[in-house]
């Protein structure tokens, strides 16, 4: 199947786009005022019940206000960044070490099974992985 059957290409005429002539009520027509350009004093009337609107208003008037607090602004969200990637990482190598040590105690766990069923500690050695002084241990603590 070609891949232009699954494509799709929307071109919106944003000078096109009269303000009087649409529907305030639906939320593409307000993107495409506010990336259009229009009025600021107009912007409370877009951003009602849009949140998500009301916050790419307050970030960009917040970065066209000076050098300075775009830079700042741009730090800010670097040092949100990293501590998201830094937490992610955090928690992959966490469940790494979780599945590392729930590995070992499973084969603690067949070992003691093993035993259980008087299979020879060689035997178990083997199919477990572990040592023999290991699965001694283990068995000590069996009785």
């Amino acid at each position: 199947m070609p891949l232009i059957d699954d494509i799709e290409l929307h071109f919106i005429e944003l000078p096109k786009l009269k303000e009087n002539a649409v529907s305030l009520e639906e939320d593409l027509v307000k993107w495409l005022l506010f990336l259009k350009g229009t009025e600021k004093e107009k912007w409370e009337v877009l951003a009602m019940n849009e949140p998500q609107l009301r916050k790419a208003m307050d970030t960009l008037e917040f970065l066209s206000q000076n050098d300075e607090a775009r830079r700042l602004y741009e730090m800010r969200q670097k040092a949100l960044h990293d501590e998201v990637s830094m937490l992610y990482g955090a928690r992959e190598e966490g469940k790494a070490e979780g599945r590392a040590e729930g590995k070992a105690e499973g084969k603690f766990e067949v070992a003691r099974n093993m035993l259980g069923e008087g299979i020879a500690v060689s035997l178990i050695s083997r199919m477990t992985g572990l040592s023999e002084q290991e699965i001694e241990r283990l068995q000590g603590q069996q009785h």
